[in-house]
């Protein structure tokens, strides 16, 4: 996992919780079971819609897009602002619009994977070779 992937964790502390996977070449955040940003080489995305599609447009803040059979196909992940880097208040309420886009979207949330337990390490116990017992003659006549 990149540096920056790993930053993300403490830049959304205030927003809460945050999981991060790797996914298609890049990384999928996550927020109470939401998909809330993707980041593609080492920039991050945040979830948008309609309704907060207008916060996005006031700083001029584009689609992610990525090429598909030639043609350019836009995601509803848009570009997040600069300023969420530096000011962890700005992260949270961007991270916030995000997952309100997440919980209209409709898409049911992404349930957990139970963790694995780790496996026991087994003692390695020497057992003792087992004798097979020879047969008498007397045994093999009966």
């Amino acid at each position: 996992m990149s540096e920056f992937v790993q930053s993300l964790h403490e830049i959304f502390e205030r927003l809460g919780r945050i999981e991060t996977r790797r996914m298609f070449g890049g990384h999928g955040v996550w927020h109470e079971g939401r998909m809330i940003a993707l980041v593609a080489n080492e920039t991050l995305y945040l979830k948008s819609d309609a309704e907060s599609a207008p916060h996005f447009d006031r700083l001029n803040l584009q689609p992610f897009t990525y090429m598909r059979q030639g043609k350019a196909m836009p995601m509803s992940y848009r570009l997040a602002p600069a300023d969420l880097f530096e000011d962890r208040e700005e992260a949270a309420r961007w991270g916030r619009l995000a997952y309100e886009a997440a919980l209209r979207s409709g898409q049911p949330p992404k349930p957990k994977k139970p963790k694995k337990a780790p496996a026991a390490k087994k003692a390695a116990a020497k057992k003792a070779p087992v004798k097979k017992k020879k047969t008498t003659t007397k045994a093999a006549a009966r």
